[in-house]
């Protein structure tokens, strides 16, 4: 019997010995199978891996920023990735911590992969929470792509992101993947990144974040489609989830109970401010910078020998220009405040008892069907509709059809849109009723421009009214031929001259027929200097300059201060018959405010790679135009504007609207009161149709243009329709402001005398009252004051 058990013991220890040997089998084996599954996928049998080179440069689509003078963002050039990198020292400490708390709270303890998270995970089968390291997280963001719900192609994923993880570990610092995890995850909304995201929902830099909306920009990363903070989308989802992420910070003593508690009752408080090409501030100028750098980029392209090019969208360029944001700022609320209560009176003025042709004057029937149906075959939905297949006869049914649209309307004087069911024909007609506007503002010494607003709203007028636009200067043109006749016959500005009628022979200077200009107020009786002929713009005498030295000279004149088309030589031009782009006007005066040297305009300084090496940098243009004293004298001529002519609305109380129902609207903001030296012209062209300003101080000049998009679309009333009243405000409430802000360096001072001026400038423009006069229907008579 003994021996018997003997044997049963031996065969019991035999069968647990191969219990031990299938355990070490087992679990050697499944070592094995997880190392050589690891050395499969580093071998990128399992699927593409990046290699070191690709580790260190992710390829990921850059958006071009578009930098202002002063460091602000004006806007991104961006397909379909509205990203910009930043560095993690551009973090807030709040927003780390909440990415930790809630994401990875032993991110600074793991080599990219968190042992008991993943153990974690398979025990209770991904219910305890996922295993997901912020390393994995940011390999799976990089370099694979989501698959299949197949386990064996989602297990194959999760290696290839296990062993990625760990080659960031070893090639980045703990800093530089929270950065690059942040500025590679989307946010929704067109904030693809951190930077982005900061400032689209709350309006800021990242570095400026605090713990609340740090809070609630981490816990998107969850779901960020489920937990869209965009208004009207998920509210209650995203506030609850920000509350977790809130918990989580102070479970982890990130933030005390009784922070989080406080926090936690808060409303989300969004700032949204959606980025795209046609929000935000800047936006005509954004267009037409994207027009340069096209050209820049080709030419870039036709130096390189293998012809590659730069991709305004994907490269993450950045474009530095002269644009100041807060100059910027200030001159499209200038053109908004003005803009609105403007186009109050226009409407006012083209109600159909007062305008049945409205809102156009003085068109037959015939014209004004010709006139909209010309714009029609020019409009974007015949474009289409005719790409389309339709035909002629189908694309002008459908203009005659009511259809859902939304339409631009100022409300409470701000630019809106409004949804409206409305024939297309009529919305033509709606469209063609608004005033439009084209203001520049730039360094005269420098060519620097400052400000540039090409319209009253890029979304719904996108053609550009500072340099695509141009349109007759009116009175505006005369300081060319002033400076031409000071340079020429070195006259003074106390010079006199009489008041009464010349005309100009036929043929005398290549005119076809004689030619006779009036005065807007009738008056030809006296003498006046040349300071008072400016300053109230008395045509008689201008034309008298014309006659002793020809238009030939002014044209010439006119080329070299920077006016790009051409002009025809007639006597006519005196009066401001050229159709000139507020561009092109503004670098013009601007050579009289920088002593007779011509600066090109100047918008982009510098361009730089996505590694900040300068891929160009501005040469700037200049070329000497008058001699300091002619261009003294000329800017002298218009001070006596601002001081007794039309500009003086500059300085004293404003009545031109006192009459109108639209009075107290349309006064707020108004006088300006300026007393700081101030040359000026104003210009007003045939009909009222367009409105002119020119302003200058020392180190500062601005052109506003204000008008219709037909001319036929007009104040019917020069009271209303001159430059005084149609373009000055908005200089003057531009400079109000740019003066009230404390951090600009706009002069105040007067401009600088010529050391050994010779001429007489000792005389001061006299005030001569209302010098408006009634419409005057004769061709090309300015009716500028």
């Amino acid at each position: 019997m003994a021996k018997k058990k003997t044997v049963k013991s031996k065969s019991q220890a035999l069968d647990f010995t191969k219990y031990v040997r299938w355990f070490w089998i087992l679990f050697l084996g499944g070592i094995s199978a997880i190392v050589l599954l690891f050395l499969l996928a580093s071998w990128g049998i399992l699927g593409e891996m990046p290699d070191y080179t690709r580790l260190e440069n992710p390829e990921t689509n850059l958006a071009t920023e578009i930098i202002s003078s002063n460091g602000e963002t004006l806007g991104k050039f961006y397909f379909d990735d509205n990203r910009t990198p930043i560095g993690f020292d551009d973090l807030p400490q709040n927003l780390v911590d909440a990415l930790v708390a809630t994401e990875d709270i032993r991110f600074y303890e793991h080599s990219g992969i968190d042992g008991r998270g993943t153990l974690r995970a398979i025990y209770k089968l991904g219910a305890g929470g996922g295993a997901s390291t912020v390393s994995q997280q940011l390999a799976k963001n990089l370099f694979t792509k989501q698959v299949s719900s197949n386990i064996i192609e989602r297990l194959s994923q999760k290696v290839r992101e296990w062993v990625i993880a760990i080659r960031l570990e070893r090639q980045y610092t703990k800093e530089e993947i929270i950065a690059m995890y942040f500025n590679i995850v989307d946010f929704n909304n067109n904030a693809d990144g951190i930077r982005s995201a900061s400032r689209i929902y709350f309006g800021k830099e990242p570095r400026d974040l605090d713990t609340k909306e740090s809070s609630m920009i981490v816990g998107m990363l969850k779901n960020p489609s489920l937990y869209n903070p965009r208004p009207h989308k998920n509210p209650i989802g995203v506030r609850n989830r920000r509350n977790v992420v809130l918990a989580q910070m102070a479970k982890y003593d990130y933030i005390t109970e009784e922070v989080k508690d406080s926090l936690q009752k808060t409303e989300l408080d969004l700032n949204y401010s959606p980025e795209s090409h046609r929000e935000g501030i800047a936006t005509y100028f954004r267009e037409y910078l994207r027009g340069f750098m096209k050209d820049w980029a080709k030419e870039e392209q036709n130096k390189k020998p293998d012809g590659s090019k730069y991709n305004l969208y994907t490269d993450g360029l950045k474009i530095y220009t002269t644009i100041d944001s807060r100059m910027q700022k200030y001159a499209e609320t200038a053109v908004e405040q003005h803009m609105s209560r403007l186009q109050a009176e226009f409407d006012n003025q083209n109600t159909p008892d007062r305008n049945k042709t409205a809102p156009f004057l003085d068109l037959s029937k015939s014209e004004i069907t010709k006139l909209m149906n010309d714009g029609m075959k020019r409009g974007e939905r015949w474009r289409i509709l005719k790409k389309q297949g339709q035909s002629e006869k189908e694309i002008r049914a459908s203009f005659e059809e009511p259809t859902e649209m939304r339409v631009f309307k100022w409300v409470n004087g701000k630019a809106s849109e409004i949804d409206t069911i409305m024939k297309p024909i009529d919305s033509m007609r709606y469209y063609k009723s608004f005033l439009r506007t084209g203001m520049m503002s730039m360094e005269p010494q420098t060519g620097h421009v400052k400000a540039w607003v090409g319209g009253v709203d890029y979304r719904n007028f996108q053609y550009d009214m500072v340099k695509q636009g141009k349109r007759q200067v009116g009175s505006t043109f005369k300081p060319f031929v002033y400076a031409t006749a000071i340079d020429q016959l070195q006259l003074s500005p106390c010079d006199y001259f009489p008041r009464t009628q010349i005309t100009i022979a036929a043929n005398k200077f290549g005119n076809p027929e004689p030619w006779t200009t009036k005065n807007s107020d009738g008056n030809y009786s006296g003498e006046q200097t040349l300071k008072d002929a400016l300053a109230s713009s008395t045509n008689t005498v201008t034309a008298r300059l014309m006659n002793e030295i020809g238009p030939q000279p002014v044209v010439e004149m006119a080329k070299k201060l920077g006016i790009e088309q051409d002009i025809v030589p007639v006597p006519a031009i005196a009066l401001g018959t050229p159709d000139i782009s507020v561009y092109e006007m503004v670098a013009a005066y601007s050579t009289f405010a920088n002593k007779g040297v011509y600066n090109k305009p100047v918008m982009v300084t510098r361009i730089e790679d996505k590694n900040g090496t300068v891929l160009y940098q501005v040469a700037p243009e200049s070329k000497d135009v008058l001699s300091e004293e002619v261009a003294y004298v000329t800017v002298n001529l218009m001070e006596g504007v601002t001081q007794a002519g039309s500009g003086k609305r500059l300085r004293h109380d404003s009545d031109w609207l006192k009459d109108s129902p639209m009075y107290k609207e349309v006064m707020t903001g108004y006088p300006y009161k300026l007393t700081n030296p101030i040359a000026g012209k104003t210009g007003t062209t045939q009909n009222q149709s367009d409105g002119w300003f020119m302003g200058m101080v020392p180190n500062l000049v601005t052109g506003v243009w204000v008008g219709a998009e037909d001319r036929a679309a007009h104040f019917r009333s020069i009271r209303y329709g001159q430059g005084a009243s149609m373009a000055l405000p908005i200089w003057g409430l531009y400079m109000k402001a740019c003066y009230a802000d404390e951090t600009l360096d706009v002069s105040t001072g007067s401009f600088e005398k010529p050391k050994n001026l010779s001429i007489n400038i000792d005389c001061t423009a006299k005030d001569e009252g209302d010098i408006g006069g009634p419409d005057n229907p004769e061709d090309n008579v300015d009716f500028d004051f």
